[in-house]
């Protein structure tokens, strides 16, 4: 189960919005060990596409960096769809290299009629996805 706090849950779906139509995405970083998403951090999509995202290379090698100074790992990463599910495609698969990390996505596609927006979480390990509960608490 993915536990997340309001602040972390509104930051995600406030920067899908804004870069809707592209899709949006980063990672919420927390301390080693914990499983606690804590610092969000928004990154740019470099393909700058409405169907698909990328981490700029440059970018990530040095959130990594960062992240490893201060102890921290990758809890979340996320990215929206733009006129789909919020289910991982086959690119998003093939970029899931992080097993302890929860998969986020947000569609602000409304492909379901519940809503604006759907806020979806997974894990996935060797190509098996496995969606799972969400619980969103005001602080940990």
């Amino acid at each position: 189960m993915l536990t997340i706090t309001q602040a972390l849950f509104d930051q995600i779906v406030a920067h899908a919005r804004q870069d809707h139509p592209d899709e949006a995405c980063g990672v919420v970083a927390g301390p080693e060990g914990t499983g606690r998403p804590e610092r969000f951090i928004p990154m740019l999509n470099a393909a700058r596409s409405p169907t698909f995202y990328e981490f700029d290379s440059g970018d990530l090698l040095k959130l990594y960096r960062e992240m490893d100074d201060r102890d921290e790992e990758p809890v979340v990463i996320y990215h929206s769809h733009t006129a789909t599910e919020a289910y991982p495609s086959r690119t998003d698969l093939s970029y899931a290299n992080e097993p302890g990390a929860h998969y986020v996505l947000v569609s602000t596609a409304d492909s379901d009629d519940a809503g604006p927006f759907q806020f979806r979480s997974y894990r996935i390990v060797e190509g098996v996805v496995t969606e799972e509960d969400i619980k969103v608490v005001e602080a940990y």
